[in-house]
Order: C-alpha cells, then structure tokens, then sequence
C-alpha cells in the first residue's frame, strides 16, 4: 500500500476540482490542469480534501499508480496556486541569453546562436547570467530547463556550461606536466 496514496491532499481557496470517470481537472488563479485517472483509482471530495482510493490492490500496476495519481493532483494544485519555476546558470566569457518573444537566443561559445522556441505554458526571464524558467506544469518546466542546460552542460575542468543554481558539479584537476 503505497504511503504517498494514503494522504489526503488540502485544496487551498480559490482551487475549483472537477472529476471525471478517467481524469481530475484544477482550476486555480493562474490557469487549468487535467491529470489522468487509471483504471481501479478513484479520487473523491470530501469537503477540503481529495482522497485518492485505490479498489484493487491486488495487481502491482494499480499501485503504483496509486501514488503517482495522488503526487500528480497534488503538484497540479501547487501549479495553479503557485507555480513553479527552475533557475538556470550560464557559466562561461560570452555566454549570454537573451528573451524574443516566445524563443530564448542564447550564447554558449558555439560558432552560431542557439534560439529556443519555448511552448505553450512555459515563459522565461533573463537576469545577466541568470535564467529562470516559469509555468504552471511542473513537468513541462522541468523539461524546458533540462533542454537548455543540454545545449552546454557544465564541463569538470573549468566549470563552463549551464547549471542548475544550486547544481554542485565535482571539478577535475587537469593534467600536469
């Protein structure tokens, strides 16, 4: 039985939750999310509280689903009240970002500029060597920033890349003669 599943998640004011047969729909100030329902789970009201049950707990599939539901509603309700946002490092002499529009023009020491087009959802600011990455999906943040720190990620021996802020990348001493 999973211990995640069991807790019952606190729906904040203003968060208006709406459950279908196969999916949980959140409504906050910042915008709407949807997260699947799987077959044997069900999530139901009670007042402030969402409880995720679980019917069938004797295939391993529904429960580990049993979770994944319940953390899934639970960061959707974070995502619509709150949002999330991931803080990226350019580290290196000339690597600079810029914001276009919807694409992130960026200078990594290539011969040529790197533009990224952002999706839907997803918006990004740039502060001198910083960028942070916002939305309300936590998922698509998540991969938005892991996409651009892919572009240089940060190498061991003079630390130059894009990094995650609080990212510790283990430095190697280079070759001695």
């Amino acid at each position: 039985m999973s211990r995640v599943g069991k807790q019952p998640i606190t729906l904040p004011a203003g968060v208006e939750v709406s459950i279908d047969a196969n999916s949980v729909t959140v409504k906050g100030s910042k915008g709407e999310l949807k997260s699947p329902l799987f077959s044997g789970i069900t999530v139901e009201q009670d007042g402030n509280n969402l409880n995720v049950l679980c019917s069938d707990l004797g295939t391993k599939k529904t429960k580990s689903f049993y979770g994944l539901v319940r953390a899934l509603i639970a960061s959707n309700i974070t995502g619509v009240t709150k949002g999330f946002e991931k803080k990226l490092e350019l580290r290196g002499v000339g690597y600079r970002a810029q914001v276009q529009g919807k694409a992130l023009n960026l200078s990594l020491g290539f011969s040529h500029p790197v533009i990224y087009d952002l999706p839907d959802g997803v918006a990004a600011n740039v502060d001198k060597s910083f960028i942070v990455v916002s939305g309300i999906d936590k998922q698509k943040v998540g991969q938005v920033a892991a996409e651009i720190r892919a572009f240089r990620p940060p190498e061991p021996y003079k630390g130059k890349g894009v990094r995650y802020v609080d990212e510790y990348v283990a430095m190697k001493e280079g070759k001695k003669a």
